[in-house]
C-alpha cells in the first residue's frame, strides 16, 4: 500500500484502524507497568499515517505473553500518536474486534496505574472453506485467525445433478455449524474450490467433470445460503494456495501445483500471487492433448481400448492395482499416463519457470511418478524446478478455499497489501 497521505479524515481513520488492528493481531503483551501520561512521549502528531509494510512487527519483545498489547506497545509499533491509538482501539472495541483484558493478578506491581492490555478477538467472526468434488463435498470452519474449528465431509454421486450437489453442501455446512456452536450470521466470508474454469463473478464457464456445472452461477447460488461474500475459485488454484500457506510450497513464491488425474489441471503462483490468466483458464493442461489430436487421457490409461470414465475412480484404481501386480497391459497403460503427465507439466514449467512443482491428486499414489517427472523436466527445461509431493493430500482444496476467505477478510480488516488470492467476491 505504501505511505498514504491525504486530507480525507475518513480515509485516515480507516488506514489508522487497519494499521493498529494489524499490529494488535500480531502483538504480544508487555508486563504491567506505569502508563505514561498523555504528554509523555507523544510520538507523531495525531492522525499521522505510518507505512504498515515497513517490516515485521519485531518491536514487541519475544519474552512477553502472546496475544495482547498495551497502548504503549501499539504506539511504538505503529508510529501513531497515543491519542490516535487510544481512539482507534476504542472504535475497534465498539465493533467487537478488540477487547480489553483484565489486569494480571499476582504479578509484581510497579508505581503508577496498571497498563491497559488489549487483544484481537479472533472469535468475533468465522470463515468457511468449501470443496466441491465429483465424489465428495467438504467444509472447513475457522476463526478470524484461520485456526480450524471443525470440518465436515459428505460423499456424493458423480452423477448427482447441480441441485443435488448444492443441497449436499448446504446440509454439510449446516451440520458443521451446529456441531461447532457457530451461528451462520457470524460468517465473514466463504471460499469455494470447484472443478472447471471459473469466472471472476463465480460463474463456472466450463466444467466437464460435474453434470450441470457448465454455465452454473455457482457464487450466486451459494450466496443465497450465506449473509457474507462468497469467493469461488478453480480447485487446482485453491490447492496451490493451500500448499503455499501450509503445505509443501511454504516459502516458495513461484509454484506450480499439479492436480493429477485423468484430466489433470494445475494452479500457479507467480511472485507469490495466484495466476488465473485473462479468463481463468490458466493451467488447464488436461487439454494439451487436443493440440496434437492425440489420444485422450481416458484412452491413455485404458487396458481394453475402451476409454475409461474419468469420474469412475474404482475403474482407475483397478488399472493401478493391476499395474502394481505386474500386469503387462496395465503397466504399459500407467507408463503412458505418466509420460503424458510429465509432458503436460513440462509445457507449463517451460512457460512459467517455477521454483517448485507440487504434485497432488490421486496420481500421487502412482509408484515412481515423481522420479520420471524430475527426469523429464531435466531434459526439457533450462533450469529444472524442484519436484515434490503434496503435504496436504485430499485436504488441499478445502484448505485453500478457507485461505480464500481468510485473504478476503484480512484485506477488509487490515488493508495492508494485496493478498495472494485477491478477487472480487460475490455479494
Amino acid at each position: 500500500m505504501g505511505r498514504l497521505t491525504g486530507g480525507d479524515p475518513s480515509l485516515l481513520r480507516r488506514i489508522n484502524s487497519a494499521v493498529v488492528l494489524h499490529a494488535l493481531r500480531a502483538a504480544t503483551v508487555s508486563p504491567d507497568g506505569p502508563e505514561p501520561g498523555d504528554g509523555t512521549d507523544p510520538g507523531p502528531a495525531a492522525g499521522a499515517v505510518t507505512d504498515p509494510l515497513s517490516g515485521p512487527l519485531t518491536d514487541l519483545t519475544a519474552d512477553r505473553a502472546p496475544g495482547c498489547a498495551t497502548l504503549t506497545d501499539l504506539t511504538r509499533v505503529t508510529g501513531l500518536s497515543r491519542p490516535t491509538v487510544e481512539g482507534v482501539v476504542e472504535g475497534l472495541a465498539a465493533e467487537g474486534l478488540v477487547v480489553e483484558m483484565p489486569a494480571e493478578e499476582g504479578g509484581v506491581r510497579r508505581q503508577g496505574r496498571p497498563a491497559r492490555r488489549f487483544r484481537f478477538r479472533a472469535e468475533a467472526g468465522h470463515l468457511l472453506g468449501i470443496e466441491i468434488g465429483a465424489h465428495r463435498v467438504a467444509a472447513l470452519l475457522s476463526d478470524l485467525d484461520g485456526r480450524p474449528l471443525g470440518s465436515a465431509v459428505r460423499e456424493v454421486s458423480e452423477k448427482a445433478s447441480a441441485d443435488e450437489r448444492l443441497e449436499r453442501i448446504r446440509t454439510a455446512v449446516a451440520d458443521l455449524l451446529r456441531r461447532a456452536g457457530v451461528a451462520r450470521y457470524s460468517l465473514r466470508a466463504v471460499g469455494v474450490g470447484s472443478p472447471g474454469i471459473v469466472e471472476a463473478d463465480g460463474t463456472v464457464h466450463l466444467c466437464t467433470a460435474l453434470p450441470g456445472w457448465t454455465g452454473l452461477r455457482l457464487g450466486e447460488r451459494l450466496r443465497r445460503s450465506f449473509r457474507c461474500p462468497v469467493l469461488v475459485e478453480n480447485d487446482a488454484n485453491t490447492a496451490a494456495v493451500a500448499e503455499h500457506w501450509k503445505g509443501a510450497a511454504v516459502g516458495s513464491d513461484d509454484v506450480v501445483f499439479v492436480l493429477a488425474g485423468l484430466s489433470p489441471g494445475a494452479g500457479s503462483l507467480i511472485g507469490g500471487r495466484l495466476h488465473r490468466g485473462f479468463g481463468g483458464a490458466a493451467g488447464e493442461i488436461g487439454a494439451l492433448h487436443l493440440l496434437g489430436r492425440e489420444a485422450s487421457p481416458e484412452e491413455v490409461l485404458s487396458t481394453t481400448g475402451e476409454p475409461l470414465n474419468p469420474l469412475d475412480e474404482d475403474q482407475v484404481a483397478r488399472v493401478l492395482a493391476l499395474a502394481d501386480a505386474g500386469d503387462a497391459h496395465a503397466r504399459a497403460a500407467v507408463d503412458r499416463f505418466v509420460r503424458r503427465l510429465v509432458h503436460d507439466v513440462a509445457a507449463l514449467v517451460l512457460a512459467l519457470d517455477p521454483e517448485l512443482v507440487v504434485v497432488g491428486g490421486w496420481a500421487t499414489g502412482l509408484d515412481g511418478v515423481l522420479g520420471p517427472l524430475r527426469d523429464e523436466l531435466a531434459r526439457y527445461c533450462l533450469r529444472p524446478p524442484q519436484v515434490t509431493q503434496s503435504l496436504l493430500g485430499e485436504a488441499a482444496v478445502v484448505t485453500g478455499a478457507l485461505r480464500l476467505a481468510l485473504d478476503h477478510v484480512e484485506e477488509e480488516l487490515f488493508a495492508v497489501e494485496s493478498t495472494v488470492t485477491a478477487r472480487r467476491p460475490v455479494r
